[in-house]
């Protein structure tokens, strides 16, 4: 129903849509709980960069089976970026919101995201567009990720930042190669730095996710990270200074924000950050 509601009114209009879209966010975030005057456990920011339009959609929901958090990075030009990616995150909410226990957080993902995929394909129609996507569950003991497209997915633990993902980008893919023989060491150093997405939501012959391979256990301290693509005007290092620094976590999405707006990268893109603490409420 939500795909055919958002066609027609990407055929009404920008304005109307935005309405809407404003709406069903309101409708389906848990707001992030207050208690004693801190926001306890999760928070994002975002930035538009040097776009017209902020094509990032970040939301985070809470149940008694765990928290979800999902990011999603929108591909088009004018509305098209953004509808696809409120579409991504919006059904993969939606699917979520019944759960009291989600005993197989990788089927689920693997359905979901290929249902997103489905959705957005059905609601652009020939337009040119589709979403990036990851999305992070935790019980507030393990960790559960999956993703599509150039999201980054990270664990800060003991004032190290541990990357978890890899990504569908041109760059990974040349790095496989490379390894299994099948590309030289010249077109691989070529590649690198090449953040092209070869796979994404709404993409003609979308591919597999990417999927953790095994339940990650979290420690007490320990702080999980998502970032959109305009965030990796950052280094790993500079992230990790952000992040030891900050007294609260509103405070380091905040600082990751302004630091990336501070970079002069001409043509910068959207940067949204997603921040979790999930040991708080467990």
């Amino acid at each position: 129903m939500i795909p055919e509601i958002i066609k027609f009114l990407i055929l009404g209009g920008l304005g109307t849509l935005m309405v809407v879209l404003t709406v069903m966010r309101l409708m389906l975030t848990l707001k992030n709980p207050v208690k004693n005057g801190v926001r306890k456990s999760w928070a994002y920011s975002q930035t538009t960069g040097n776009k017209e339009v902020q094509a990032d959609c970040a939301e985070v929901s809470r149940s008694r089976a765990g928290l979800m958090a999902v990011l999603a990075d929108g591909i088009g030009k004018e509305n098209t970026g953004k509808v696809a990616a409120q579409i991504a995150v919006d059904t993969l909410l939606d699917a979520y919101e019944p759960y009291r226990r989600l005993n197989n957080p990788e089927y689920f993902f693997r359905s979901t995201f290929l249902e997103a995929n489905n959705r957005i394909r059905q609601t652009i129609g020939e337009r040119r567009g589709g979403a990036c996507m990851g999305a992070v569950f935790t019980d507030g003991k393990e960790l559960h990720y999956a993703l599509v497209g150039n999201i980054r997915i990270a664990l800060f633990r003991n004032g190290e930042l541990i990357p978890l993902s890899k990504g569908h980008t041109l760059e990974t893919l040349a790095h496989e190669a490379y390894q299994e023989g099948r590309l030289n060491k010249q077109d691989t150093i070529w590649s690198i730095g090449d953040t092209g997405t070869w796979n994404y939501l709404g993409k003609d012959n979308f591919k597999e996710i990417e999927i953790v391979s095994w339940p990650i256990t979290l420690n007490p301290k320990d702080i999980i990270m998502m970032t959109s693509h305009g965030i990796q005007e950052l280094s790993w290092v500079e992230l990790e200074e952000l992040l030891v620094k900050g007294t609260s976590i509103d405070e380091i999405a905040e600082n990751i924000i302004k630091a990336t707006d501070e970079k002069n990268t001409p043509d910068k893109e959207n940067g949204s950050v997603v921040l979790l603490r999930p040991f708080i409420y467990y």
